[in-house]
């Protein structure tokens, strides 16, 4: 096979809020950190042990928005999308490196309340966003009515 893949599927909680930053031309850039957790049994011991893997998860535009809006820590959510690494050079001169996952694909897997909607990640009706969808530079669609289960799809 001569082709590549690079995809990344996680579901995780939200480790703080995500945070816009807008650009010259009205385009945005979010940005948050996820925390997914691998937990098992120590053989010999028995103990339970968890241990979290943080990831910096990259939105643009509208998507950005969207996340801002409906997104708070502790949240769950499910996201798509590639891995890239940036590279840029510190106050100090030295050479920094950090992998981000730009997300193409996202849902929402916690109530507006707060609460887990669940053990399964998706729930039956519940369809990924795609990104490319809700990036357009059109003009912003009409706001739907506020109710306490309103989602942004």
């Amino acid at each position: 096979m001569s082709g590549t893949l690079n995809k990344v599927m996680l579901i995780g909680h939200l480790g703080d809020e995500v945070k816009l930053h807008y650009f010259e031309g009205g385009n945005c850039i979010g940005r948050f950190p996820i925390a997914t957790n691998e937990t098992y049994t120590n053989r010999q011991t028995g103990e339970k042990v968890t241990n979290t893997e943080w990831h910096n998860i990259v939105v643009r535009n509208k998507a950005a928005e969207i996340c801002e809006k409906y997104l708070g820590k502790g949240d769950l959510i499910y996201i798509e999308g590639r891995l890239k690494t940036r590279q840029w050079q510190g106050e100090d001169g030295v050479s920094r490196y950090t992998t981000e996952i730009q997300a193409t694909d996202f849902t929402f897997l916690s109530n507006k309340g707060g609460g887990d909607m669940g053990s399964a990640p998706m729930q039956a009706g519940s369809q990924p966003v795609p990104a490319s969808e809700v990036q357009g530079t059109a003009a912003a669609p009409a706001e739907a009515p506020e109710e306490e289960d309103d989602l942004p799809f």
